[in-house]
């Protein structure tokens, strides 16, 4: 397996960078309402959570294929890294605006830091992932 993935770093970045993507799911979709609570989320929210959870929750399970499955592994996957990339790029983004500039239902004294922090680093690690797999997933 770690032959399939250029080595034990990427590997690692692979598990480390889609881990993340399944605790996202589950905070969204099976423990949403403490999620909710973390910042102060209506429950009238919890139906798009959710349906962003699974947006989560499929790019895992696609991520297990590749790992588990698939007979060539990353080898030909450019488009799901490619868009894995610009996914946490535009949510990094949009975050970011939504937070720091327009603030629109943001509670003065709260933190939501992990709302650009945590795309951020989905965003830097899927960029790890396409620049160090690029020679088999472009392949």
């Amino acid at each position: 397996m770690i032959e399939k993935f250029n080595g034990i770093f990427y590997l690692i970045v692979f598990i480390i960078h889609f881990l993340g993507f399944g605790i996202y799911a589950y905070k969204m979709i099976i423990d949403n309402e403490k999620f909710r609570a973390k910042f102060e989320i209506d429950e009238t929210a919890t139906v798009i959570m959710r349906m962003i959870g699974a947006s989560f929750l499929g790019v895992l399970l696609m991520a297990l294929y590749i790992m588990f499955i698939r007979p060539g592994g990353v080898e030909g996957t450019w488009g799901f890294f490619n868009l894995v990339f610009v996914q946490n790029l535009c949510i990094f983004i949009v975050n970011t605006y939504s937070i720091k500039i327009n603030k629109t239902g943001i509670k003065e004294g709260t933190n939501h830091n992990e709302g650009v922090i945590a795309p951020l680093v989905f965003t830097i690690l899927s960029a790890i992932l396409c620049y160090g797999l690029a020679d088999k997933i472009y392949s």
